[in-house]
């Protein structure tokens, strides 16, 4: 039987979701210091977003600067999220991450698989096990409502489910067969969102995928965003607010975050940078030199981004999503 690397148990689980602050809070810091205080060495991490689209990519790279080893991963369609954690699973820098549930890594959607990734996986040091992206926000789901599992048709009869932990119950009512899927209670998580208050509610424009449950999910959340809005502004519309401000631990601005990935309605993905990584994986020497220039050789985030073309760069990408939404 695969491994379950995270307890289903709902229990402590709603302890620690207890202990968290029910009052408005000022949750506003660095990245720097949210994964000081919020991501420890061994943590199982989840990243929101779905592919390219809305990645946490400045605590990514904050985690690798900080050098935080041994972590868990959810590897929910992630594509350069996954990238970037694994560029700490090299010779002389450790291992990032040990073992990961897997429903979708390696590859960067149609732009291919990552070469560094394809290696680390198939060295046979890191512990997959695994999942279909449903089941994977399932167990998010399952998470989110308090319950150490939620029951489900999908996986039956398929590989993936042998490959997995998951188990075949019978339901009490009917006696049909069905997948139990279990809770996933991420140690910690990071959401990247359009706009969020200091005290840490959030609202983002374009699809959730599975953020809303893992927002709920995650024992400790850090929210990076694009800008930070005043309280009154959140207390207007609050029927727009996806993630209340009791889940969020860490709140920090971030413009420009999500790059070179995508956010709906702010800017298009940096193809040409996807296409570098991509590229420069396929020489060790190289990629480790790219990584330092870029990732270890940087203090924070901003000059990763004046690194990668700057404002000019980012305005064009900005001109780019505007166009396509106006259909051009």
């Amino acid at each position: 039987m695969p491994p379950l690397f995270t307890s289903p148990h709902s229990e402590p689980a709603r302890a620690a979701f207890a202990q968290k602050p029910r009052g408005l809070v000022d949750k506003v810091m660095s990245v720097t210091e949210a994964v000081r205080q919020f991501v420890h060495d061994g943590d199982y991490v989840a990243t929101g977003g779905f592919g390219t689209n809305r990645v946490p990519t400045a605590v990514c790279h904050e985690i690798l600067r900080q050098r935080r080893q041994h972590l868990g991963f959810s590897g929910h369609t992630t594509t350069h999220d996954f990238q970037i954690l694994c560029a700490g699973n090299q010779t002389g820098r450790g291992q990032t991450i040990d073992r990961v549930d897997v429903a979708y890594i390696v590859g960067v959607e149609a732009r291919g698989l990552s070469p560094h990734c394809r290696r680390v996986i198939e060295s046979g040091t890191v512990q997959c096990v695994e999942w279909s992206n449903y089941t994977l926000a399932l167990r998010y789901t399952a998470a989110a409502m308090g319950v150490p599992f939620l029951p489900a048709h999908s996986l039956l009869g398929t590989d993936t489910f042998s490959h997995s932990p998951a188990k075949q119950i019978e339901c009490p009512f009917t006696g049909e067969k069905l997948t139990a899927v279990p809770a996933l209670y991420p140690d910690v998580a990071a959401i990247h969102v359009h706009e969020a208050d200091r005290y840490g509610n959030c609202r983002f424009t374009g699809t959730s995928v599975a953020d809303i449950e893992l927002s709920r999910a995650a024992k400790r959340l850090i929210i990076t965003c694009e800008r930070l809005v005043p309280h009154d502004e959140m207390r207007r519309n609050p029927h727009l607010t996806q993630i209340p401000f009791l889940c969020v631990d860490a709140v920090c601005e971030v413009p420009f975050g999500s790059y070179p990935g995508n956010m709906p309605g702010e800017y298009f993905s940096d193809e040409d940078h996807l296409r570098l990584w991509l590229e420069v994986e396929r020489d060790p020497a190289a990629f480790a030199q790219f990584l330092d220039d870029h990732i270890f050789g940087v203090k924070d985030f901003s000059e990763y981004l004046n690194h990668c073309g700057g404002l000019p760069r980012l305005q064009h990408l900005r001109q780019r999503e505007l166009l396509l939404h106006l259909g051009k």
